[in-house]
Parts: C-alpha cells; sequence; structure tokens
C-alpha cells in the first residue's frame, strides 16, 4: 500500500490518468495543496535503420510510422515518469500538463512532459 508522508496530511484517492489534465482546474474539485512541478525526461536518437525505413516511406507521402512511433513511445515514457514522481509526492491528480521537444543536435531530440502536482477534492468536502 502506497503511504503519503504524515506531513501531507490524509491520504488522497490515487492518481489516475483522468486527474491529468492540461487546464489550471480539475472540474468538479478543489486543490488543497500544490505539491510543485514534477516532470518526465527522455532524449532520443534515430538509428540508422530507422532513418533507412523514415526515408523509404517518406518517398511515398502521408505518415511516416517508424517516426510516429518513436515519438509515441517518447511522449508515453516521459507521461509514465512524470505520474511516478507526482506519485511519490503523494498527488493524486496533475494540473497544467505539457509536453516540450528540443533538438539537442541532428537526430538527438529531448521529450519532457511535465505539469504541476496537487492534492484535490471533490468540490463541497472540506480537509
Amino acid at each position: 500500500m502506497n503511504r503519503v508522508p504524515a506531513h501531507l496530511g490524509r491520504a488522497p484517492a490515487g492518481l489516475a490518468n483522468s486527474n491529468v489534465t492540461t487546464a489550471f482546474e480539475l472540474p468538479g474539485h478543489r486543490v488543497v495543496r500544490s505539491l510543485g512541478v514534477v516532470r518526465g525526461i527522455t532524449v532520443r536518437s534515430r538509428s540508422i535503420v530507422g532513418n533507412f525505413v523514415g526515408g523509404i516511406q517518406s518517398l511515398f507521402g502521408g505518415n511516416i510510422t517508424i517516426y510516429t512511433e518513436l515519438c509515441e513511445q517518447a511522449r508515453r515514457e516521459t507521461y509514465q515518469e512524470m505520474l511516478d514522481n507526482a506519485r511519490r509526492l503523494g498527488a493524486n491528480a496533475i494540473i497544467g500538463m505539457r509536453y516540450d521537444a528540443t533538438e539537442i543536435m541532428t537526430g538527438l531530440t529531448e521529450v519532457l512532459c511535465y505539469g504541476t502536482a496537487v492534492v484535490v477534492e471533490p468540490e463541497g468536502t472540506h480537509a
């Protein structure tokens, strides 16, 4: 069972995907405690095989599936890392979630997922 540090008060409900939003509030809930920024980060490079297959796919136009999958995998990893960091802090929600990507050098990209870890409770209840 996950334990919430004593200084955070009563244990909040678990952090579910439905409690992650790009908005700065969670409908039907009120923020009772802000725990700070949480993030997930990964740095990815394209392989020689990936570049070859991507080059072939680009000749025919449309979705370059090998790059799409690489991007989706990087986003999944950073999202999960962000959730794990929020759980360690005792959060039951993340607000203001965003993705960012920066090309560090040719073929090397940093993917970042970040947001504010918070404790929320349903509106109409008191801490």
